[in-house]
């Protein structure tokens, strides 16, 4: 979910004496104009989102546009990982193209969030992620579900009983779906004889791990 921002009424199709500008995007007279083909709304949201005006997105701008369905920001790990995804030529930012794709997976993975959060919570439970998980083809066993909820869980103040994971946020189930495709993906290739087991170096299981987002 992005948050709205003022900054969206800048957009503007008033056309005259407009120079190109690489970031994705035209400059009108100080007005910013939208690349030819754009969809006019991804465009008042890119621009909302850029909050500088250098026509392409940071770490720090994207959280700050984006919350989870209980109005928490957005961690700045996920971000990081949204960015390292779609920035396709590794400028270290986002630039309109590269936000139209990044938009348009949020929202495939808002669709998923809400088709397995059953109790309208607004986070993932451990029953929640197990069916999740299960219909991704990742059949983990009860001690690795439990590790994932606990890492990507928000964890309330310690009672008696320890600390409490009160579920996952949209971004955080974002992040441990796709860290267990790219885990689960790096193992299967090593695991040249489907056995389920595999035997790596040291550096292997290092570059493996490293490389999880």
């Amino acid at each position: 979910m992005y948050r709205h921002s003022s900054s969206a009424s800048r957009y503007s199709t008033h056309s005259a004496h407009s120079n190109y500008n690489p970031g994705g995007g035209f400059v009108t007279q100080g007005i910013r104009q939208p690349p030819p083909g754009a969809d006019p709304t991804l465009w008042r949201w890119f621009i909302a989102v850029d909050t500088d005006g250098s026509n392409a997105i940071s770490p720090e701008e994207l959280q700050r546009a984006l919350v989870n369905g209980n109005m928490t920001p957005f961690d700045i790990d996920t971000c990081k990982m949204l960015m390292n995804i779609f920035d396709t030529d590794r400028s270290g930012t986002i630039g309109f193209n590269e936000f139209v794709g990044l938009w348009q997976y949020i929202r495939e993975w808002q669709n998923v969030f809400r088709h397995f959060d059953r109790d309208n919570s607004g986070t993932i439970d451990g029953h929640e992620l197990s069916a999740a998980l299960h219909q991704f083809g990742y059949n983990l066993s009860p001690a690795l579900l439990s590790l994932v909820e606990h890492k990507y869980g928000t964890i309330a103040p310690a009672t008696a009983y320890g600390p409490q994971s009160t579920g996952i946020t949209f971004d955080r189930f974002v992040r441990a779906c796709v860290v267990i495709k790219q885990l689960t993906e790096d193992f299967r290739r090593m695991d040249t004889d489907r056995d389920g087991w595999i035997q790596i170096s040291y550096d292997q299981f290092m570059t493996s791990v490293l490389r999880a987002p």
